[in-house]
């Protein structure tokens, strides 16, 4: 799907209100959705995803946005995207009370790539800085703060990504309970803290024959599918109404296309919507297999509507500051209560963040070779 751009945000999706407070209807069939002989399947990308393209085998993502880039002449996100690989670069080895640093520069410049490569506008600012104290003098993360401003790196990333959380200011704890990749350290570290991401398997698009409406379908894992956590699924994500499988859900948006076996660039563009909309309540752990999650809504920290690369991006410059300003007090970071949270997310960031920018750059989506046995 070369050159297919959705004509506006969220184009074709319909979205009905919970499946909760709908009455269970008859479904005659319902067949997975087939893109190039493929199933389809949720897509990394959130903007511009090519979903007919098949996924990229590597180790790093570093080169193949590079030669992506230099294919596509586009000479300004070649040069950013360069320059982040040499922060990248220069980071291995780096003990961890230095890294933040040079990570964060790296995951700046990735998203200055990103921002030229779409022809977005940006000030070549930060668009963050630390917020005013809380008044405590206790080292903690829910001490230190970050305020995205109206302009800058940080805040054009966010409006590209469709970011729609209304707050400003966000506590780095906030900013750590929100990444998928550390949550589940995040709930160790915290043992009062019920888990917010509830893993999926199963997740696909599928056909119901009798609407013709494509939606999302997929499975909780057994160990999130009781009623307690089926009741905290966001409104974007329901229990099956047909009542087959308790654990199967589906999304509340749906699209309409003209067949399961998909052919029209029409019907492409409003799957790559759809894909686009789930992407509120849907979010990835990469590795050597994508591990698709539903942010339910839980309590503690608040639940952010922002996308994992702001919120990535916005904890590092936080951490990078510290590094930079205050490191004895980082010292003190990383000997405390949250050391294991904060090594966590400085040593899991770096793959995880260049894994979800270059996907948003190229979109084709990237995973770890997983060597097979011989037979």
């Amino acid at each position: 799907m070369s050159g297919i751009i959705p004509d506006a945000v969220g184009a074709g999706v319909t979205r009905f209100g919970s499946w909760r407070n709908l009455n269970t209807r008859e479904i005659t069939m319902t067949v997975p959705v087939r893109l190039n002989g493929r199933e389809l399947r949720p897509h990394k990308a959130t903007i511009f995803p090519t979903l007919d393209a098949r996924t990229v085998l590597t180790n790093s993502p570093w080169e193949f946005v590079s030669l992506w880039l230099r294919r596509q002449k586009q000479s300004d996100a070649l040069f950013y995207w360069n320059q982040a690989q040499q922060f990248s670069r220069a980071s291995i080895g780096l003990d961890i009370q230095s890294a933040p640093l040079l990570h964060y520069y790296s995951f700046m410049n990735a998203a200055k790539a990103l921002l030229a490569a779409k022809g977005v506008g940006f000030l070549e600012k930060h668009g963050v800085s630390a917020d005013s104290p809380s008044g405590s003098n206790r080292i903690d993360i829910a001490n230190e703060s970050v305020r995205i401003h109206h302009d800058g790196v940080l805040p054009s990333l966010a409006k590209y990504l469709n970011d729609t959380d209304t707050k400003s200011c966000h506590t780095l704890q906030e900013l750590l309970f929100n990444l998928p990749y550390v949550h589940r350290t995040y709930c160790l570290t915290y043992r009062r803290q019920s888990e917010m991401f509830f893993p999926l398997t199963e997740c696909m698009y599928v056909f119901d024959s009798t609407t013709k409406e494509v939606f999302l379908s997929a499975k909780l894992s057994s160990h999130f599918s009781t009623r307690r956590h089926i009741k905290k699924l966001p409104p974007g994500l329901g229990q099956d109404p047909t009542g087959k499988d308790h654990r199967a859900i589906r999304s509340t948006a749906t699209v309409s296309v003209k067949k399961a076996i998909v052919t029209s660039d029409n019907d492409i563009l409003n799957l790559v919507s759809l894909n686009k909309s789930i992407h509120q309540d849907l979010t990835y752990i990469n590795g050597t297999q994508t591990l698709w999650y539903a942010k339910a809504i839980v309590a503690g920290p608040v639940r952010l509507n922002r996308s994992p690369l702001t919120v990535t991006l916005a904890a590092m410059h936080r951490l990078s500051e510290i590094c930079r300003y205050r490191p004895l007090q980082l010292d003190k970071f990383l000997s405390g209560q949250r050391n294991w949270l904060l090594s966590e997310f400085i040593n899991m960031a770096p793959a995880q963040f260049i894994d979800g920018i270059a996907a948003e750059i190229t979109g084709h989506q990237f995973m770890l070779p997983n060597v097979r046995p011989a037979t």
